[in-house]
């Protein structure tokens, strides 16, 4: 994606040939401003601090976070060292772990010496991978917008999103933004429906942001008026992410996604999720019962960050003090609320079935 006319990732390796260059998500929309990372420590706060977010995007900074480690120091020590703080960071987004486990299957059989050298092409090749896939992922989804198009000639499509899981989310492209912006490329009169995205507001202040930069119509809406709007016929159907899908097709997203499951399904509208493979967990089945919901801290509820009239970025508090506050960052929808999985293999159905059908070689992995 372009940025003031400049090719952007979210992720890449700076000129020095080792430190990596990340985009500080938690600047928007107002500054953009990138950050070096430097050690495995520094990847891990910037997973946790979420500097960098998003499922795809949360892997392959843990990957280059191994690399890092590796640079310093490539004992076996070390390696297990690195793994155990970035698994940590954030125990929802299943591609955390799946990068991580890559990287040890790729540097454990390896002497000490060959491990920096191995790390590093191995996130380069985890990052070129999610690039891949999500280019792959807008041509399928493209595919459903053209046939809402065709049977609507000269009509606006309009598209609602939760959360962020555009170009920001990924190394590139996205995943719910990758048929959008294929779509709208492609010359197809797309309008997004972006909501705001309480408590972090990623969708007011991340999908906006890239979709402004993009030049793709959008509005910013309070997240409880995507119900209103599909009563009334103005949801031509909803694409969302996931951080993670199980063996089967229950999905996992920001919270909030589930609520617009619902009304979707009862309005009518298709109702679709966009997903790279190593979102898939295929060692869980049941979604509300297996997948660990992260509880992020209060100050993300109680308090907002803005710019004022003047010009200066302020934090404020909006909740009384003394009241408690729940955090809960994600939900769980349940697959039949689901009309199908947008993945890099084609689009899916929302079952056991289908999905090991369409990826054989991983639903064959299941442990236990």
């Amino acid at each position: 994606m372009n940025v003031n006319g400049r090719h952007y990732r979210t992720i890449w390796l700076n000129d020095d040939g080792w430190s990596v260059g990340i985009i500080d998500q938690t600047r928007f929309p107002h500054l953009f401003e990138t950050v070096t990372l430097a050690s495995a420590g520094e990847a891990a706060t910037a997973i946790r601090d979420m500097l960098v977010r998003g499922a795809p995007l949360i892997g392959v900074t843990a990957a280059y976070g191994v690399a890092l480690a590796m640079r310093a120091d490539a004992s076996d020590a070390a390696l297990a060292a690195a793994y155990e703080l970035l698994v940590k960071t954030r125990p929802t987004a299943i591609n955390l772990k799946w990068a991580l486990d890559e990287m040890m299957r790729s540097l454990k059989p390896l002497p000490p010496a060959a491990r920096a050298a191995a790390a590093y092409r191995r996130a380069a090749e985890i990052a070129d991978e999610d690039v891949a896939i999500n280019q792959a992922i807008g041509r399928n989804g493209f595919g459903i917008i053209q046939a809402i198009a065709a049977a609507r000639p000269g009509k606006t499509i309009n598209i609602l999103t939760h959360c962020n899981a555009g170009w920001l989310a990924t190394v590139d492209w996205g995943t719910a933004t990758a048929p959008i912006y294929t779509a709208h490329d492609a010359g197809l009169p797309v309008h997004v429906w972006v909501d705001e995205t309480r408590p972090r507001n990623q969708g007011a202040s991340l999908t906006a942001w890239e979709l402004l930069h993009h030049g793709v119509p959008h509005t910013v809406i309070p997240d409880n008026t995507g119900g209103h709007l599909m009563q009334h016929g103005l949801v031509d159907l909803a694409i969302v992410g996931t951080d993670r899908t199980t063996a089967q097709g229950d999905v996992c997203n920001k919270i909030g996604t589930y609520l617009k499951a619902l009304a979707a399904h009862d309005n009518g509208v298709p109702f679709y999720v966009a997903l790279p493979s190593p979102t898939i967990d295929f060692n869980v089945v049941d979604g509300v019962k297996e997948i660990p919901i992260e509880q992020r801290g209060g100050s993300e509820v109680s308090h907002m960050t803005g710019r004022t009239a003047d010009g200066r970025i302020e934090t404020v508090e909006i909740v009384p003090r003394g009241s408690q506050v729940a955090n809960f960052a994600f939900d769980v929808t349940p697959a039949r609320y689901v009309t199908g999985l947008i993945t890099e293999r084609g689009v899916i159905a929302a079952s056991r079935d289908a999905i090991a059908k369409a990826f054989p070689e991983r639903a064959g992995t299941r442990s236990g």
